[in-house]
């Protein structure tokens, strides 16, 4: 039986980084899908209605407004009443990043031959994930290809 020779381990202090990175992708992870998803929402039918995001969200009706009131408190969304949610230039600003995210990753999993659906399922999670240095590397990868 071979055994597979295991890596030497990072130091203490690299890899407390890079778990903390992923931590704390994750935690902004979610505020990033409401407020792409919201820009969306207005963009396409002038609203975003809870009722609408917690649907295409695929979560509870109550999970939506919890969500939404944190964003309200880091002063990315507002909402009035019977109006549904807005973002706040702050909010408009995230959502329009992560939408440019998520397109340069969909851009460069379909360059490197994933299919459509794929490519963007799986960006919904990597454009999360993937610091600006290596977005930077997608964009010179995908000028080269082109």
């Amino acid at each position: 039986m071979s055994r597979v020779p295991i890596p030497d381990l990072p130091t203490e202090p690299t890899q407390a980084r890079r778990f903390g990175k992923a931590r704390t992708a994750q935690s902004t992870a979610l505020a990033e899908d409401y407020a792409e998803l919201i820009a969306d929402l207005l963009a396409s039918s002038g609203e975003a209605r809870p009722t609408d995001i917690a649907r295409r969200l695929g979560v509870s009706h109550a999970t939506a407004i919890k969500t939404i009131a944190r964003l309200k408190r880091e002063g990315l969304a507002t909402s009035r009443p019977y109006r549904g949610v807005f973002l706040t230039p702050e909010g408009e600003a995230l959502a329009a990043r992560v939408k440019s995210r998520h397109r340069l990753v969909v851009d460069l999993l379909r360059a490197v031959g994933v299919p459509a659906e794929a490519a963007e399922q799986d960006a919904e999670g990597i454009e999360h994930h993937v610091s600006d240095l290596t977005l930077a590397a997608f964009s010179r990868y995908l000028a080269k290809a082109g």
